[in-house]
């Protein structure tokens, strides 16, 4: 018997990796992709330039309303947004992919994990490095035991910043959900590069299969001129005794595209995520990003990074489609994702007060 093809949604274009999605959804024999929707003409313009013939609404619930075939939807909305959107999809009983940073508000996001309950939806939480085959053999290597007993976790998850092609990205109040100052006498606000990269910190908790202990975070002078942090450093240690030191940053300089393409990157690679994982018995060291290919082109001269790696987005669409049809609880849920929040949060509450912070030891609601 044939399986059913999934009919899938995205709602709002404006989060910076919704293009990721456009060729995952139209080119998936998996999924029917349905509609989008947008309130920002904009934004809707730039999104007709892809040529994709799929209709664009200028409201979620509207989209709902007209679509009820629709399973689940994407939320790629402004992080301030996700509440709201999810809060509908709960009403609608729709299914929902998350992006990676539902809310830093821990009570909202309690408030999220309840609503997903009594709907009886599935909420998928976006971390795409779980489907990067370098990422999937380090933490399968590490988690084997392959090096022996973890001594400590070092990660990377540098980038060139998006706020110039996402401005959203750029406003306190919209990225972090409100405007919380980085620490007493700073004129800086948090969200900024640590709000854009949780993954390295939910890829050191599979790795360890450990939650943590504590964190102490710091914020350096900014490299450009945004109102919130780019570049910082988090250490700290796992429940389990394992260390980690992290480097969120948005360190990569770029020039200040709309769109990002190429010409974006200053420096040739754009991104570096590297894992260096030390364990009783050998390391393990991993250049999740590293095979690409560089040419000298436009529209700057610079060398020009092409991506060549794996496209994580069409495994991740596969597990979500999967999840829908077969009502199986995602990898990456809203339940497991919160603590990978909660560390964040509290590394934004080490920076204010210049001290570690331990993790709360109660279990979420």
């Amino acid at each position: 018997m044939k399986e059913r093809s999934v009919n899938l949604a995205i709602s709002s274009l404006t989060h910076a990796h919704v293009r990721k999605y456009y060729a995952t959804l139209h080119d998936n024999k998996k999924l029917n992709w349905i509609a989008v929707s947008c309130a920002d003409d904009e934004v809707i313009k730039n999104f007709r330039r892809y040529g994709y013939d799929i209709p664009v609404y200028r409201s979620t619930e509207q989209m709902l309303q007209e679509h009820p075939e629709i399973d689940g939807v994407v939320i790629a909305s402004e992080n301030d947004r996700h509440f709201e959107e999810m809060a509908l999809c709960c009403r609608y009983h729709k299914d929902i992919l998350s992006m990676k940073i539902p809310t830093f508000d821990l009570e909202e996001y309690d408030e999220m994990i309840r609503l997903v309950k009594d709907a009886g939806v599935i909420c998928q939480v976006e971390l795409e490095m779980h489907y990067n085959p370098s990422c999937r053999r380090a933490i399968e290597l590490a988690r084997s035991g392959a090096v022996g007993e973890l001594v400590s976790f070092n990660a990377t998850n540098i980038t060139l910043s998006p706020v110039w092609a996402f401005p959203w990205q750029g406003d306190p109040a919209r990225s972090y959900g409100k405007r919380v100052p980085l620490r007493p006498g700073d004129s800086r606000f948090r969200g900024g590069a640590l709000s854009d990269h949780p993954h390295i910190f939910d890829m050191l908790r599979w790795a360890t299969d450990s939650d943590f202990d504590y964190v102490y975070a710091d914020a350096a002078e900014n490299i450009r001129d945004i109102p919130e942090e780019d570049v910082l450093y988090v250490t700290g240690r796992m429940k389990n005794g394992c260390r980690f030191l992290l480097d969120p940053s948005w360190s990569r300089h770029e020039e200040k595209l709309p769109h990002p393409g190429p010409g974006w990157e200053v420096f040739p690679k754009r991104m570096e995520v590297n894992f260096s994982i030390v364990g009783t018995e050998g390391v393990i060291l991993a250049d999740c990003f590293g095979p690409n290919v560089y040419f000298n082109g436009g529209p700057n001269n610079r060398y020009t990074v092409q991506y060549t790696y794996f496209d994580e987005w069409v495994g991740m669409m596969d597990e979500f489609c999967e999840c829908i049809l077969t009502r199986r609880k995602p990898k990456i849920d809203l339940r497991w994702h919160r603590k990978t929040i909660e560390a964040m949060v509290r590394c934004y509450d080490s920076i204010s007060a210049h001290r570690p912070i331990p993790m709360n030891t109660g279990e979420e609601t």
